[in-house]
């Protein structure tokens, strides 16, 4: 991801969350939300009960690299809030992977 395609603000992630639809699975929440601008937009939230600073930066590289690669099935136009369930931990890559894929098929 790119550093302009990142959301940041407290006030935006409040914002997105308590306004925006939102889609969910086992494993991911996604709220969705439309912008402004013609790029979309990402965040990425997760607990602190998740895990210690580590692993939760573990698990936020691993949805960074899952956005990248599906970065296409994303509509323009839109902010995303991603947020990371506790039940992702002890799951393997390829099971995070096709689970995302098939929240973003259901985005659609």
């Amino acid at each position: 991801m790119k550093k302009y395609e990142i959301i940041k603000k407290h006030d935006e992630f409040n914002n997105i969350i308590h306004n925006a639809d939102f889609i969910k699975n086992n494993y991911f929440v996604i709220y969705y939300m439309n912008n402004n601008s013609n790029m979309s937009r990402f965040g990425i939230a997760i607990s602190t009960k998740f895990g210690k600073a580590h692993i939760r930066n573990y698990y936020k590289r691993i949805t960074r690299n899952i956005i990248d690669i599906n970065k296409k099935s994303f509509s323009n136009n839109k902010d995303y809030i991603i947020m990371i369930k506790r039940t992702c931990l002890n799951i393997k890559y390829n099971e995070l992977l096709t689970s995302f894929e098939n929240l973003l098929k259901e985005l659609k």
